[in-house]
């Protein structure tokens, strides 16, 4: 598989960068997954645009030109890796780049900033899409900047591996008594046939699919109420699911073993998930 590494396309097996780099030692970098199909980005405006604010946020400089380039870059990817037909998901990551020595405090002079991109082939979950999935709650003990897409993901390996140690596909994150996010994806609550889901905020990462979701609700005439789901009427809910790049729109069964509404997809989450299905595959976005 070809990767594309500070301006040199080369195999996955080759692809190797600096131990000085910032992003091996401190995790100062950001990323982005977009999903691809028939060859083409889906929402791709909009994952470039969260990547400049991450870029932003993290005060990580990349020149214009180089910034420009990425779009095209992730293209011949796709192409060279003959994912041209069918479904497949480019990886983008932009680091502060290597320096040395290691300090805290942001190379001086600047250092050239790292810039990562591959693409690989991707099935969707479908059968988790159609028969929802169990999970638990854990503690957000994130930081509080979860707005950024930054390569700081141990406490969503932690929580999702905890997931997986309790034998259910994902958790759902709470913090100060109200669901802020699952480890990889957005949350949606559906009581009395009104959208619920956390507003926007540092605590969230905004995801591009829970905004398509959005755009969906609106469609299809479904209020949305942007607030926060409490811990205590969680299981009030009648239903409950996911939204991600790579997730889809995935409902949540069951949370710590007990039933969300009746313990299956429900009718809100089913006719959010054909529209976004349709959609997806239209082209037409």
């Amino acid at each position: 598989m070809l990767v594309y590494l500070n301006g040199d396309y080369v195999e996955h097996t080759a692809a190797a960068v600096s131990v000085g780099d910032r992003g091996f030692v401190f995790g100062d970098g950001i990323y982005e997954v977009i999903r691809v199909v028939n060859g083409r980005y889906f929402m791709e405006t909009e994952h470039m645009s969260r990547m400049d604010e991450g870029l932003e946020g993290l005060m990580i400089d990349l020149e214009k030109e180089m910034r420009e380039a990425i779009p095209e870059i992730g293209r011949k990817l796709i192409k060279e890796n003959s994912l041209d037909s069918g479904e497949a998901k480019v990886y983008i990551q932009v680091t502060r780049g290597s320096a040395w020595p290691r300090t805290h405090t942001f190379p001086d002079p600047p250092a050239e900033p790292t810039v990562y991109l591959s693409a690989e082939p991707f099935s969707p979950h479908t059968d988790l899409h159609n028969s929802g999935v169990d999970t638990i709650t854990v503690s957000d003990v994130r930081w509080s900047r979860c707005n950024l897409k930054t390569v700081n993901l141990l406490p969503n390996t932690l929580a999702k591996q905890q997931a997986r140690d309790a034998g259910v596909n994902s958790a759902v994150m709470i913090r100060d008594g109200v669901v802020t996010e699952s480890p990889n994806a957005n949350i949606f609550g559906v009581k009395d046939g009104v959208l619920l889901t956390y507003p926007a905020s540092n605590y969230i990462l905004s995801g591009i699919t829970r905004e398509v979701v959005l755009g969906v609700a609106v469609k299809l005439k479904i209020p949305i109420d942007f607030r926060p789901i409490t811990e205590q009427e969680l299981f009030a809910l009648d239903e409950l699911f996911f939204s991600g790049t790579t997730t889809d729109i995935q409902s949540v069964n069951r949370v710590n073993g007990r039933n969300i509404g009746h313990g299956k997809p429900g009718p809100v989450v089913q006719r959010i998930q054909q529209e976004y299905h349709e959609m997806l595959h239209s082209g037409e976005w």
